[in-house]
């Protein structure tokens, strides 16, 4: 394993434009739960049920905001209470010797940035904003928003005292188009792309490294579970953990 991580580093190193794409399994060394793993969101719920489209689903955050807020509390207003993992840290410090050129996430829980990353495009949307549904130009950001959801209280609109809601992208709405025009700018312009903790079953995400692959880059995909692409990456891995502790360590080595 260490020989082909000593490999993958030489390819990044190598690359005149790498992108990283990453998805919920990059979180889950942090606590978070993914959303299509074994104990994913996806597959089960307090109830026994799936309830994740539940958790999204914007008709039914127009019926009952509250579910949302209760649900989503533990992986998306808890930032304070984890850490970004060896995956955020290692993305942000090749970022910061300038050999990422960006990061695509799909993820909603701000630890890429946490973790020190600058160059994040976010194409679920970001809880980062809170806005009225009703009320033209009412924000709130997340730090006010977390406080009001830790204290028991949710985030209301000063105008028509509305629950607010964040600017994650839910079911029944629009992915936001100026990440996505910058995503597929990215991924076009790649030569390199590390498709990291996504099972690729989400578009138009899961249709990024594509645009690589037409264009002569190379993928290289590390997640547990298979994806459709693994017969086209260069490098496969299923272990995100050993691979990027690898890189951790050959990256202090080169200090």
């Amino acid at each position: 394993m260490s020989d082909t991580i000593g490999v993958l580093f030489q390819r990044i190193k190598k690359a005149r434009h790498c992108v990283a794409l990453t998805g919920a399994g990059v979180s889950t060394l942090s606590g978070i739960r993914d959303f299509r793993g074994k104990n994913g969101l996806y597959n089960a719920g307090p109830t026994g049920q799936p309830e994740a489209e539940k958790i999204f689903d914007l008709e039914y955050f127009e019926q009952d905001p509250s579910f949302y807020y209760k649900a989503a509390g533990s992986f998306v207003y808890n930032i304070n209470e984890k850490e970004p993992s060896v995956v955020h840290r290692v993305l942000a410090a090749l970022e910061q010797r300038g050999l990422l050129k960006a990061l695509i996430t799909q993820n909603i829980d701000l630890l890429h940035q946490k973790g020190g990353s600058r160059r994040v495009i976010e194409v679920h949307g970001s809880p980062q904003i809170h806005y009225c549904l009703h009320c033209a130009g009412v924000r709130m950001d997340f730090e006010e928003a977390a406080a009001i959801v830790h204290s028991g209280a949710l985030p209301r609109c000063p105008r028509c005292n509305r629950v607010l809601k964040p600017a994650i992208t839910f079911f029944g709405e629009s992915l936001p188009m100026e990440a996505l025009r910058d995503a597929g700018t990215e991924a076009q312009n790649a030569d390199l792309m590390l498709v990291l903790g996504t099972s690729l079953t989400v578009n138009p995400a899961a249709s990024l490294p594509d645009y690589t692959l037409r264009n002569g880059g190379d993928v290289v995909i590390v997640n547990n579970q298979s994806t459709r692409l693994d017969g086209r990456a260069v490098q496969h891995f299923a272990d995100l953990g050993e691979v990027f502790e690898g890189l951790q360590k050959l990256l202090n080595e080169r200090r």
